[in-house]
């Protein structure tokens, strides 16, 4: 069962919605992340791709200044 509070209507505060406290800017910054080679890695097995190192740490350096460009 769920409980119920009795209040009274003076008891309740009324406040516009002001869209920009739930807008995806605010939800990408707070979900974004640096990328590590290991997850690259990791992503790339998954996929079935064929990598090296180098192919990693410049990956790793391209998502990243991505993701630090977007913010």
């Amino acid at each position: 069962m769920k409980k119920i509070k009795v209040v009274s209507a003076d008891s309740i505060a009324i406040r516009p919605f002001v869209l920009t406290t739930v807008s995806q800017d605010e939800v990408w910054d707070a979900t974004m992340k640096k990328i590590s080679k290991k997850e690259l890695k990791d992503l790339a097995e998954q996929l079935g791709l064929e990598y090296d190192d180098r192919h990693i740490v410049f990956a790793k350096k391209l998502l990243n200044a991505y993701l630090i460009g977007k913010k």
